[in-house]
């Protein structure tokens, strides 16, 4: 109970952050929309629609972020903590999509660059930075417990890279008069987009797929539990997440016979939850074993060592 109310704590916490967050890229992105609108700029259009796409995933993220704290069903017996990562993989489908649109959209431009009045552009850059920080500031203690909030402190700091990237271009327009440095701000906020989007795709894709959780060696896990006394041999064991922060394994573990009938049973299933709890890098919390004798392996249909 105490574990589960710590767990509701952390997501209230998290809903919080971004819910702080969602509230300050929805009044930039307003803010960069009539930016774009008064002077023309591209690279302020791509910020701008970056920042749509930021406000979309910080909705969704927030959206998902109320749902986990729903409680587990019959139906859905982790609740809907999936719907964490969920989120996290639309968003990042989301801010690709806007990568590869301003990369095609900037090239367009550098070929033929409009006048862009460099005191509106650069005062629209100095908001939509000063907005980013306050965002970044509220969401960076809780990033690295939660897969949404780190995908929203991503977003929000390329947001302010790309805020970076159109306060020089419009240093650059109003000292040099040479516009296309508004097309090559474009791309560069595109070239910030992209790398950290795959990453982020790729982790989200790693936790739908139920792959190892990254730097939990099931070779060593494997070879921990074999060390413990009466083990005999291990097969079935699997390992994944159901989202950020929430790693289950399973195994298939054959005991000596005689555990069966002097009582060791309960002592070694809790040398066995401890071992993949305290002694590894991933502390997984959540672990089934089965617990067999040694005859009990041939009466199994599909056996996965």
């Amino acid at each position: 109970m105490a574990s589960q109310s710590h767990e509701h704590a952390h997501a209230g916490a998290s809903r919080r952050r971004l819910a702080i967050a969602f509230a300050t890229t929805t009044a930039v992105l307003v803010a960069e929309v009539v930016g774009a609108i008064v002077t023309g700029s591209l690279a302020l259009l791509v910020d701008a629609a970056h920042m749509l796409t930021d406000s979309v995933g910080l909705l969704m993220a927030l959206t998902a972020a109320t749902l986990t704290l729903r409680p587990p069903t019959t139906r859905r017996t982790w609740g809907l903590h999936r719907a964490e990562v969920l989120a996290a993989a639309a968003q990042a489908a989301l801010l690709l999509a806007v990568g590869v649109y301003a990369v095609i959209e900037a090239v367009r431009r550098f070929m033929e660059p409009p006048e862009i009045p460099s005191t509106s552009l650069l005062v629209f850059g100095v908001v939509g930075l000063a907005a980013n920080l306050v965002a970044m500031a509220v969401l960076a203690g809780g990033r690295r417990g939660n897969l949404n909030v780190r995908a929203a402190f991503l977003e929000v700091v390329n947001d302010a890279l790309g805020s970076v990237a159109v306060i020089v271009a419009a240093l650059v327009i109003a000292t040099t008069g040479w516009t296309r440095a508004d097309a090559v701000a474009a791309v560069l906020i595109s070239a910030l987009i992209v790398p950290r989007t795959v990453m982020l795709l790729r982790e989200a894709t790693d936790v739908l797929l139920e792959s190892t959780p990254s730097g939990l060696d099931l070779d060593q896990v494997r070879e921990h539990i074999l060390g413990v006394p009466h083990v005999k041999d291990v097969h079935d064991l699997h390992a994944s997440q159901i989202s950020s922060g929430l790693p289950v394994l399973s195994a298939h573990v054959v005991v000596e016979d005689e555990c069966f009938v002097d009582g060791d049973l309960p002592a070694l299933l809790g040398r066995l939850q401890a071992c993949v709890a305290e002694h590894f890098p991933v502390s997984v919390a959540h672990s089934t074993f089965q617990l067999e004798p040694v005859a009990h392996r041939a009466n199994e249909a599909h056996v996965h060592d």
